[in-house]
């Protein structure tokens, strides 16, 4: 890998990776589309750690409280009834699907998964479901000439039963072109929640799913000698600075915007993807489209 690659690929994860159009599609396809190798699904999950970091510094005050009192709950009684105490057991709670799925499935994640149609085929599909909970949250929060505005759930009003669907929405992620914002942001507007509650705790679970998947694949890229150790650095630094800063503009984009513009994104180029694949133009296969 190139100086140039890991740089172009770095802000692709940077941009792409808090926005509900998949991080993993958009390096998958920068590659493709560039004649590079696919970079693979290590040099994402490792990259993946700096768009962590910047969460990690964006959410610090929170993610400080729920350390502690999560902490303080396991000798405590009375801060088991802590909201931010019960927080830090809902993260715990919604990462346990990821985690096994990915253990799981690590061979299909690494290569069948990463077929171009497969892909297309999610970026599609998925931005479907993501325009449908947008539509319900929007209809929910304006109203209609018959019907009141309806109040929609905030964190206060998580449980278990909620974090393990939001973990079961995010291991979906594990397929390029899912997306885990997308689909944990989903998830948590058809459940009822609003847009920021939903956005927050899709980004607060993403944390230790994230920074897991990326260590694990760091270990074994250190064992590996087929890594190209600067360049993949070098795109996690720009990863990191690139994240931070859409993390500030989502977070007020998702309070009164709508995602129908992601929506329309996701459809239109998954439906790129399959005419340049039928047509020849891209090749469905890693190993084939590399340059």
């Amino acid at each position: 890998m190139s100086w140039f690659e890991s740089l172009i690929l770095g802000l692709v994860q940077g941009l792409t990776e808090f926005l509900p159009v998949s991080s993993s599609a958009h390096l998958r396809l920068t590659a493709a589309f560039s004649g590079w190798e696919d970079p693979g699904a290590a040099f994402t999950a490792i990259t993946q750690i700096g768009t962590e970091l910047a969460v990690l510094i964006y959410f610090r005050k929170d993610i400080g409280r729920i350390i502690s009192a999560w902490l303080r709950s396991l000798t405590s009684k009375e801060m088991r009834q802590d909201h931010d105490a019960q927080m830090g057991w809902l993260v715990i709670v919604g990462s346990i699907p990821i985690g096994v799925l990915g253990l799981t499935f690590k061979d299909q994640i690494e290569g069948p998964f990463r077929d171009l149609r497969i892909t297309a085929t999610m970026l599609i599909v998925v931005g479907i479901i993501i325009g449908v909970a947008d539509r319900l949250a929007a209809r929910d929060e304006s109203g209609g000439r018959h019907r009141a505005a309806k109040q929609r759930k905030g964190l206060e009003d998580l449980n278990a039963r909620d974090g393990l669907i939001y973990g079961m929405c995010q291991a979906m992620a594990l397929v390029p072109g899912v997306s885990r914002s997308g689909a944990t942001i989903s998830g948590g507007l058809f459940m009822g929640y609003n847009r920021e509650a939903a956005a927050r705790y899709s980004f607060l679970l993403a944390i230790p799913a994230v920074l897991a998947s990326g260590l694990f694949e760091l270990k074994d890229a250190m064992e590996s000698d087929h890594v190209s150790w600067g360049p993949t650095i070098f795109a996690t630094v720009i990863a990191f600075a690139t994240g931070y800063a859409v993390i500030a503009w989502f977070m007020k984009f998702i309070s009164t915007k709508s995602f129908m513009p992601f929506v329309w994104y996701r459809i239109a180029l998954g439906i790129v993807i399959i005419a340049l694949v039928t047509a020849g133009v891209l090749s469905p296969h890693a190993a084939e489209s590399a340059g």
